[in-house]
């Protein structure tokens, strides 16, 4: 009377491998929920103790000099190198229009809007993030992080708080380093090699870089010192256990402040662009 339905080891194993992908995809959203949660809670206590007790002077400066003074030969280079590569690039394109006496301004525009504070950050997130990373991580495994919570010191006050101040406070100066030696390498280049005339380059650029340019750019890399310093530091923190955990961490770190540098450019881009457009 009633016929019985019969379900194929086929449809079994595609129901099995449909609910297990939804699962992951569940769990990956619930991770990162989580880690998102950790961070926000992590980023507060770094701010509050920021501001409830001022940073010893000994931690500061030696986190200067390993932030500021160690980088800044790479940011250098990095913003040289960048500034030669946009006047190869851009020079046949701008001939073939009869504009090449405008190289200067294509230049120097995306220095100091763009590439110099995204170039700097990353150089940053990449020797100085993943390196807080691994020595907070190693704090972590060798529980010398407990010991400080054991004698009484918070361990944010202590090693987070000058941390993120010296990126706070070092990455508009690294990215103006970067730029300067942008421009001038892109103009050693165009004026030596392409032969640009000298004068019609330094014009075109005065007239497009104007100090809200500066200003805009500048303004990007308080977020992304802020942001390289909370997630490495946050990553150390958070570290798991053994030599494999380190690495993991110091590897995750630059990663995740990388993606947060290209999030917050975008961000920032287009607050920056609807300003000027009030303007």
């Amino acid at each position: 009377m009633f016929e019985k339905k019969t379900i194929s080891i086929e449809e079994t194993t595609f129901w099995e491998k449909f609910t297990s992908y939804v699962g992951s995809i569940g769990r990956w959203i619930a991770d990162y929920c989580v880690y998102a949660g950790n961070l926000a809670v992590f980023s507060l206590s770094t701010l509050f103790w920021l501001f409830a007790k001022p940073p010893r002077r000994d931690g500061l400066t030696s986190c200067f000099y390993n932030i500021g003074v160690l980088s800044l030969p790479v940011v250098m280079l990095t913003g040289a190198f960048i500034g030669m590569v946009l006047a190869i690039q851009t020079y046949p394109q701008f001939k073939l229009i009869g504009l090449e006496s405008h190289i200067g301004a294509a230049i120097n525009l995306s220095l100091v809007k763009e590439l110099g504070p995204v170039l700097a950050a990353t150089m940053l997130a990449g020797r100085v993030g993943s390196s807080i990373a691994a020595e907070l991580g190693t704090m972590r495994v060798t529980e010398q992080i407990d010991a400080l919570s054991s004698m009484g010191v918070n361990p944010i006050h202590y090693l987070v708080v000058p941390r993120f101040v010296a990126c706070l406070i070092l990455i508009p100066g690294l990215t103006l380093f970067a730029d300067l030696l942008g421009m001038i390498g892109g103009a050693v280049l165009s004026i030596g090699l392409l032969q640009v005339d000298w004068s019609y380059y330094w014009d075109w650029s005065r007239r497009s870089v104007d100090l809200f340019e500066i200003f805009a750019g500048m303004s990007k890399t308080v977020f992304f010192g802020a942001a390289i310093a909370l997630i490495c530091c946050h990553q150390g923190f958070r570290c798991g256990a053994g030599a494999e955990g380190v690495g993991k961490a110091a590897t995750s770190s630059f990663v995740l402040s990388f993606v947060s540098i290209l999030f917050l450019d975008l961000m920032l881009d287009v607050v920056i662009e609807a300003i000027a457009k009030l303007n």
